[in-house]
């Protein structure tokens, strides 16, 4: 008898759950971690070149090291997608564009491929960045450092008290109600599935079984909303969600030199060093 084969299980999506640490990442401000990938989010957005993309991709690596994020959190990548990555490269290489490669008698233009690896690049950078945040930053954070930073708006009677607070619950309930959504799915399965002769009558079994689908997550979403008001008013009311003390320390500064620094360079070469190759080629 053969062994049986051991199908390897697939790493799903880790998000808004951080790791256990007490690193320099872990104890950065949480306002500090927002203004921080919103500034990069802009410096990537203006000059999305090769340099500033791999200074950012240094600093998520770096702080990955540094907070000591396992590679277990990274979620297993399908082969749909390295195939549509693949489909998305061939058909970008079909633009054209300089750089252009001769084989034999056939002059292959790079350009759209370079674009394309380019964009794939930033995208994936981006990704990481968000990935650090959730990571190294507890959800009761996050509502106090938004009300400290939207602070100025009060003058302008925007409630930012009430945004934060909103943008709290929304990130507390997001890991829950899909946990919820998965334990649905696996009963789903688990039910028996009658089999009908007719295309028609599969069309209507679908379509029954995803009614009954959203129907048990909305009870599900509304039954977890009413635990959670429970517990809110328990505790004091959802004002205390954003009335946490919270503001940046010693370490939060360094951490903005640093990050400037390392983009500051990073943009001056590429306005400078790979602006001037670009210009010559």
């Amino acid at each position: 008898m053969t062994a049986p084969t051991k199908r390897r299980q697939r790493r799903g999506v880790v998000l808004l759950r951080p790791v256990p640490g007490n690193s320099v990442v872990h104890q950065l401000w949480a306002g500090t971690k927002l203004l921080l990938v919103a500034a990069i989010g802009v410096l990537m957005t203006f000059y999305p070149g090769w340099v500033p993309i791999g200074a950012v991709a240094v600093i998520v690596l770096i702080s990955a090291r540094l907070a000591n994020i396992p590679r277990g959190v990274l979620p297993s990548i399908p082969g749909w997608l390295w195939f549509l990555l693949f489909l998305g490269g061939l058909t970008a290489t079909f633009a054209g564009g300089s750089p252009i490669i001769s084989m034999g008698s056939v002059e292959v233009g790079l350009g759209g491929l370079l674009n394309f690896l380019r964009i794939t690049a930033l995208s994936i950078v981006l990704l990481g960045l968000g990935a650090m945040v959730s990571w190294t930053t507890n959800v009761a954070e996050i509502a106090p450092a938004v009300a400290k930073l939207g602070r100025p708006l009060r003058v302008f009677r925007v409630p930012v008290d009430e945004w934060a607070v909103a943008l709290a619950l929304a990130l507390r309930a997001f890991p829950m109600l899909i946990d919820e959504f998965r334990v649905l799915y696996a009963a789903r399965n688990l039910r028996p599935k009658q089999v009908h002769p007719s295309r028609r009558g599969r069309w209507r079994r679908w379509w029954l079984e995803a009614i009954d689908l959203l129907a048990a997550a909305v009870t599900v979403a509304l039954r977890r909303a009413d635990e959670m008001g429970d517990a809110i008013t328990a505790r004091g009311g959802a004002g205390q969600i954003s009335a946490a003390p919270s503001g940046p320390k010693a370490i939060d500064w360094w951490a903005f030199l640093i990050v400037a620094a390392v983009c500051g360079t990073a943009l001056a070469l590429e306005l400078t060093v790979a602006g001037t190759s670009a210009v010559t080629r």
